[in-house]
């Protein structure tokens, strides 16, 4: 009995079970990854309900010695949107000023972006519209890119329907997601839009894909939420925008950031860059509202007169 060649026989079927094995695994995991990249994408691209109490505990203005009115809206697909409405105390500032909506960026509600309004109805003495996306904070529903447009539309229209705020300018305000919502609602109302700002935000979801999650580069195909930013943006040629950009983003590339600028058509654009900032961080970071400051006084007040 030739014992090596039964060995190197056993060898074979071993190594072909194996090799059998791993791609049937393979091809689970595969088709497993699949799987969720389509059906459940939206859970993975919006996490309302991140960081825990996000759904339930939203905290208010007055925390920062802010006047405000709580407001919920209908929107047209039957969910109800809440909005902090923060209005100058001045009544020029109040019907003839300035109103910003800041479109928030992704995970938490409206209560832990209530810094930035603070900083905007303080320092900048702007109206202020704060709002939580539908599945986020109070809001109803379920996040999705169609139905986050929506929202958004329907505080726009809000925003241009109020007795106080219908004949002040508006600007529209984003971070990350915020940022592409921000993009949408200024390509699709560029004649009523005052101004731009956008921080560390992307080309587009599938073109963020392959940074986030890089075994999923390959099947970015099957992504049903875009939030093109890429596309729409180079629509927008009248607006001023401002670019804030973190140079240390460890979610979104700093240089998807710069091709947004790069592509932008608007002859008003400026490009402000800050180097130790990461994701979320840019907006504790030196300069960040002076950047604001000057823009708004450059660009915003000048389009306006």
């Amino acid at each position: 009995m030739d014992t090596t060649n039964m060995s190197q026989d056993w060898s074979v079927r071993m190594l072909f079970k194996t090799l059998k094995f791993l791609s049937a695994t393979g091809i689970s995991c595969i088709g497993t990854l699949v799987v969720i990249l389509y059906f459940a994408q939206t859970s993975l691209i919006y996490p309302s309900s991140f960081p825990a109490g996000s759904r339930t505990e939203v905290q208010t203005p007055d925390r920062y010695d802010i006047p405000f009115e709580d407001v919920t809206v209908d929107t047209e697909d039957g969910e109800k949107l809440r909005l902090f409405v923060m209005k100058q105390s001045d009544p020029e500032l109040r019907n003839r000023g300035k109103t910003v909506i800041i479109c928030c960026a992704n995970a938490g509600n409206m209560g832990h972006r209530l810094p930035i309004a603070s900083a905007f109805y303080k320092i900048l003495q702007y109206n202020v519209v704060l709002f939580s996306y539908r599945g986020y904070g109070l809001s109803t529903g379920k996040p999705s890119e169609g139905g986050i447009k929506i929202d958004a539309d329907t505080v726009f229209k809000y925003v241009k329907g109020d007795k106080d705020l219908e004949n002040t300018s508006t600007i529209l305000y984003g971070q990350s997601l915020g940022g592409a919502v921000a993009i949408y609602l200024a390509e699709k109302y560029e004649s009523e839009v005052a101004g731009l700002i956008v921080e560390n935000t992307f080309l587009s979801i599938p073109a963020l894909i392959p940074t986030l999650l890089p075994i999923a580069q390959y099947f970015t195909f099957l992504c049903h939420q875009i939030w093109p930013s890429d596309k729409s943006l180079p629509n927008i040629t009248n607006t001023p925008v401002l670019f804030l950009s973190g140079l240390k983003d460890e979610i979104v590339p700093p240089a998807q950031m710069r091709k947004l600028f790069d592509i932008c058509q608007s002859p008003n654009k400026v490009w402000r860059q800050f180097a130790n900032a990461t994701h979320n961080e840019t907006y504790l970071k030196d300069g960040y509202w002076t950047s604001i400051i000057d823009f708004s006084s450059d660009y915003i007040d000048k389009k306006i007169q």
